[in-house]
C-alpha cells in the first residue's frame, strides 16, 4: 500500500552511477561525514540539480563541513537530492542510513532516503516523505531502513529536500543489521542466467504486415511460450535463457504456412528442453477456499493444438516441481516478485521481435501472477489477438509506447502504467496551463486557481484547446490512460489535459453558460500528488461540536493530541480525499475501536500453481487504551487510491463510522513491479484486497455510504459541498 510512484520515478532519472558517486562499503563510511571536502563544490557525490547543492563549512554538526541543499521558488525540478551508489555485495536483514538534518523554511519535505535496484529497476525506496519533515529544526538525528531485497544490485542513497527552504545534513551513517556496512559479511553468488548473447543487440525480426494465421499462431506461441516458463522444470531451473529461445523460434511460427504445421513446431521446440522426469511426490491441485485458479483449460483444447502437443503440455503440467525462477513471493508482504526479466536498454527500435516478447512478457504475467485479473473484466485471448499486430508492427519506439499504453490500461488497475514512459504519453509537453482541473458531471471543470492567475475562475467548464474540442481530445487520448474505474481516469486526464508546448494558447471555457474566449499560455508546472482536502492546518475545530483532521499532512506522533483536542466533539472528519502522509489504519483505528475489528482479506500468489489465488484473513484493528466515542465521517473520492483506500476500509469498520464522498481509485494492494524490453517498467497490483465476507475492491473502490459530489456551482462560489454534507451529518442528531 505503499505508493511512492511519482519520487520514485524522479529519483530513479536522478540517480545515475557515476565514478565518482560510486563508492566502496569498506571506505564509504570516511566521506559520509563530509569532512573530505575541501571547497564549496561537493565532490564525491552526485548532486542535482545544478546551483542547489554545495558543501558548507560554516554550518556543521560535527567538525567542520556538512552539505547544504538550498531552494528558492526559482530552483529547477521539484526537488534537490545528492546521491552515493553502492553494489550490493553483502548480506543481512536491514540496511538502514541514519543523519542529522537542521531545517530552515523548509516549505515541502526533508529527509533521508534510500533505494534499492535489482537488473531491471527499482527493487524498494523508502524517502521519508511519510514523516512531513518540513519548517524549521535543529540538529537531530533521523533514520530509515529498509529489508535488503534477494535481487537487489546496487543500492542508492542520500539526502534531499522538495518544495523550497535550506536543509544540511552531516555525519551520515550506513549500517546492516545495525552494525557499519563494512562490517556486513559477503553475499553469496547468485543464479544468474545462462550466458547467451545471440540477440543482444536485437531480434533482426522486421514484419510489415501480418496475416490472420500468423497472429493466430503467434497467440499460441505467447500461451505456450507463458506456461512453459512458470512450468517446465527446465525453466523453473533457470536453465535457459527463454526470452532468446522465444526469439528464436519466432520465425519458424511466422514461417509456418497453416497451424498444423506451427504446432509440430512448437511440439519440436518443448522436445529440445529435455524430458521431464514424472513427479515424485507431485504438486497437489490448487484446493480451499480459491479466488482464483489456474486458467489452463486451453492446454486440453486438441482443437487449438494438436493432439501431441496437447499431450505434452499436459504431462508438463501434472509433473511440474512447484519451483519458480522468474518469481518470489515477498516475505514481508506476499506479493509476487518478478526476477530475471531483463529491460534489453540496449535495442533500437522497431524491433518486431523485441516488441512481442514485451506483449508476451506482460500477457503471461496478467494470467499468472496478478490477483486482479478476472475483475479486470476482459476477453484475455481477444487483448492478445487484438494487440499482436499493434505490438509486432509499432513503427518506432514512440508507436511502441503508445501501444504499450493501450495494452496496460487493459488491465484496469490504475498500479499499472508505463512508469518511466509518461512523458510519451499524451499530450507530449513540459508545460501546462496553471489552473488545477477536476472532472464534474463528466466535464474537465476549474478546481482551483492560483493566486496570481486572473484569466481562469473556479467552475470555468474547458471547452477547447487551440481550436480543438476537449471531448475530442479526451476520446482520442482515454486509451492511454490506465485506471482500474472510470474515475480513477478522468482524475489522471485532468492533471495532463492541458500539457503540450510551453507558450501561447487559446483556450475557450464555459462560464455562468457563455462561451468565453481566454488568451492563455501553458507555463512549466511543478508536479504533485492531487489532493481535495482543505488547505491550512491538519487539525482543526470546525466547531464546537465538529472537528476535522486530513490525512494529507498527519504525523502519528501528533494523534493524541488531536483526539485530545476532539475528546468533547459530537464527531470527528477524517478527511481521505488525498493520499496520507503517515500510515493509520491501526494507529488511529486504535482510537476508534472497541474490540479487535478485522476489516480486509487478502489473496496471495501460489508458486507452485501458477495463477491460482488463495484467500488469507488480515489484520484486525486493535482497540488502544483511549476511545473516541463520537461519530466518525470518512471523506473520499478519485483522489483516494491504494493506501487511502486501505485506510477508508479500516476505519470504516469502526463503530458509528461512515464514508462520504464518491468513487474511490480502485486500486488496493503492494505493487509488483517488472521491466519490458526498451528499459520501460511497469506495475501491477500484487495482492488482492477484498472486505472480510469477500467482496471485491479491486476497480469497485470503496463505494460511499452517502454520495455527495461537488457541483459546478458550489465549485465556483468557492464551496466543499463533500465537507458540508460530513458537517451536516455530525450536527444531526
Amino acid at each position: 500500500m505503499k505508493t511512492v510512484l511519482l519520487l520514485a520515478v524522479l529519483l530513479a532519472f536522478n540517480s545515475p552511477v557515476t565514478a565518482q558517486s560510486t563508492g566502496s562499503r569498506a571506505t564509504i563510511q570516511q566521506s559520509l561525514g563530509f569532512e573530505d571536502q575541501t571547497t564549496t563544490a561537493l565532490t564525491g557525490w552526485h548532486s542535482n540539480p545544478p546551483g542547489t547543492v554545495t558543501a558548507d563549512n560554516t554550518i556543521a554538526h560535527s567538525g567542520r563541513w556538512s552539505v547544504r541543499l538550498q531552494r528558492d521558488a526559482q530552483s529547477a525540478d521539484n526537488f534537490s537530492v545528492i546521491t552515493r551508489t553502492i553494489p550490493v555485495a553483502f548480506q543481512g536483514h536491514t540496511v538502514e542510513l541514519r543523519g542529522y538534518l537542521k531545517l530552515q523554511d523548509v516549505a515541502g519535505n526533508a529527509g533521508l532516503w534510500i533505494r534499492q535496484d535489482g537488473d531491471d529497476g527499482i527493487l524498494s525506496l523508502e524517502n521519508m516523505q511519510s514523516q512531513q519533515i518540513a519548517g524549521t529544526r535543529d540538529w537531530a538525528q533521523y533514520r530509515i531502513a529498509v529489508p535488503i531485497q534477494p535481487q537487489a544490485q546496487q543500492l542508492f542513497f542520500g539526502v534531499l529536500v522538495t518544495g523550497t527552504g535550506t536543509l544540511w545534513a552531516d555525519d551520515l551513517e550506513l549500517l546492516v543489521d545495525g552494525k557499519p556496512i563494512a562490517d556486513a559479511p559477503d553475499a553469496p553468488p547468485r543464479q544468474e542466467m545462462p550466458a547467451d548473447h545471440e540477440f543482444d543487440v536485437g531480434s533482426h525480426i522486421v514484419l510489415k504486415t501480418l496475416t490472420p494465421t500468423q497472429i493466430t499462431n503467434l497467440a499460441t506461441l505467447a500461451r505456450v511460450w507463458g506456461m512453459l516458463k512458470y512450468h517446465h522444470p527446465t525453466l523453473t531451473s533457470g536453465q535457459r535463457q527463454w526470452d532468446y529461445e522465444l526469439l528464436r523460434i519466432l520465425p519458424v511460427i511466422l514461417a509456418a504456412p497453416d497451424h498444423a504445421h506451427a504446432n509440430a513446431a512448437l511440439l519440436a521446440w518443448i522436445d529440445k528442453l529435455g524430458s521431464v522426469p514424472p513427479c515424485n511426490p507431485c504438486v497437489p491441485a490448487p484446493t480451499g477456499e480459491f479466488n482464483l485458479k489456474p486458467s489452463l483449460d486451453w492446454i486440453h483444447n486438441r482443437n487449438l493444438l494438436s493432439a501431441p502437443l496437447s499431450s505434452r503440455l499436459e504431462s508438463i503440467y501434472t509433473n511440474r516441481t512447484g519451483k519458480q525462477f522468474y518469481v518470489s513471493i515477498v516475505s514481508e508482504t506476499g506479493n509476487p516478485r518478478f526476477e530475471h526479466e531483463p529491460s534489453y536498454p540496449q535495442i533500437t527500435f522497431p524491433d518486431s521481435g523485441y516488441q512481442l516478447l514485451a506483449l508476451f512478457r506482460w500477457w503471461n504475467i496478467l494470467q499468472y501472477w496478478a490477483p486482479d485479473r478476472d475483475v479486470a473484466g476482459q476477453d484475455w485471448s481477444a487483448v492478445l489477438a487484438d494487440f499482436i499486430p499493434k505490438l509486432a508492427l509499432a513503427k518506432d519506439k514512440t508507436a511502441y509506447q503508445l501501444a504499450l499504453f493501450e495494452l496496460i490500461a487493459k488491465a484496469n488497475d490504475t498500479h499499472a502504467n508505463l512508469w518511466n514512459s509518461l512523458d510519451s504519453r499524451p499530450p507530449v509537453g513540459e508545460c501546462s496551463l496553471s489552473p488545477t482541473f477536476r472532472f464534474i458531471d463528466n466535464k474537465p471543470v476549474v478546481f482551483r486557481v492560483d493566486s496570481a492567475d486572473t484569466a481562469f475562475r473556479p467552475g470555468d467548464i474547458l471547452d477547447s484547446l487551440n481550436g480543438a474540442p476537449v471531448a475530442s481530445l479526451i476520446e482520442q487520448w482515454a486509451p492511454y490512460y490506465a485506471a482500474s474505474n472510470e474515475a480513477a481516469r478522468q482524475r489522471d486526464l485532468a492533471s495532463h489535459l492541458t500539457g503540450g508546448v510551453c507558450g501561447p494558447i487559446a483556450v475557450t471555457v464555459i462560464r455562468s453558460g457563455h462561451l468565453l474566449h481566454i488568451p492563455a499560455k501553458r507555463i512549466a508546472v511543478k508536479q504533485s500528488l492531487g489532493t481535495h482536502d482543505q488547505p491550512g492546518d491538519t487539525f482543526r475545530l470546525l466547531s464546537p461540536q465538529v472537528a476535522y483532521l486530513k490525512l494529507s499532512s498527519i504525523k502519528a506522533a501528533d494523534l493524541p493530541s488531536y483526539f485530545d483536542q476532539a475528546k468533547n466533539t459530537n464527531g470527528i472528519i477524517v478527511d481521505i480525499r488525498n493520499y496520507p502522509s503517515a500510515f493509520m489504519p491501526f494507529a488511529m483505528g486504535a482510537y476508534l475501536a472497541t474490540s479487535p475489528t478485522p476489516f480486509v482479506a487478502f489473496t496471495f500468489a501460489d508458486l507452485a500453481n501458477p495463477g491460482a489465488f488463495s484467500f488469507g484473513d488480515g489484520p484486525r484493528v486493535q482497540p488502544g487504551p483511549i476511545h473516541f466515542g463520537g461519530k466518525v465521517v470518512i471523506l473520499v473520492d478519485e483522489t483516494s487510491v491504494s493506501q487511502a483506500e486501505y485506510t477508508a476500509m479500516a476505519l470504516r469498520a469502526m463503530p458509528n463510522a461512515i464514508v462520504v464522498g464518491s468513487t474511490t481509485s480502485g486500486a488496493d494492494g503492494n505493487v509488483s513491479s517488472f521491466s519490458l524490453p526498451g528499459r520501460l517498467t511497469t506495475m501491477i497490483s500484487g495482492l488482492g484486497v477484498f472486505y472480510p465476507d469477500h467482496r471485491p475492491t479491486q476497480r469497485v473502490g470503496i463505494v460511499p455510504d452517502i454520495v455527495s459530489k461537488p457541483t459546478i456551482q458550489g465549485i465556483a462560489a468557492g464551496r466543499d459541498e463533500v465537507l458540508e454534507t460530513a458537517v451536516h451529518l455530525i450536527d444531526s442528531k
